[in-house]
């Protein structure tokens, strides 16, 4: 195994990070847990399967809790860990500069933008 003092700090964040979906999902649950249906609403297009193991993926990073109740039928929640809240910081950024892209986008970059959906988020 590697010596944690020589991995780039930079480099794993992204790798936890990394995925298609992984960014999404975070998002989500950003301002606050999210049932899996809200996930795969907020998600949208995404398949149940990816969003099972990107689901996964993120609790094994130990980014996100997953919290099951006990009732019938059962309920699901998903939630940041503390260490996952630190990493929600950086969406606040994300955010804005995504408000300072979309205020200067040139016509040929316009295809960046088209079908996207509306941002439920805010700050």
């Amino acid at each position: 195994m590697q010596d944690p003092k020589d991995i780039c700090p930079s480099i794993l964040a992204v790798k936890i990070i990394s995925g298609k979906w992984k960014l999404f999902i975070l998002i989500g649950l950003k301002n606050g847990p999210k049932r899996y249906g809200e996930l795969r609403r907020f998600c949208t297009n995404i398949t149940e399967k990816m969003l099972t193991s990107q689901l996964r993926e993120l609790q094994k990073d130990g980014i996100i809790n997953r919290k099951v109740y006990p009732q019938v039928p059962p309920k699901v929640e998903y939630s940041f860990t503390e260490i996952g809240e630190k990493l929600s910081l950086i969406f606040d950024p994300l955010f804005d500069w995504g408000i300072e892209y979309i205020k200067e986008v040139k016509p040929e970059q316009l295809h960046l933008i088209e079908n996207m959906n509306p941002c439920d988020i805010s700050k």
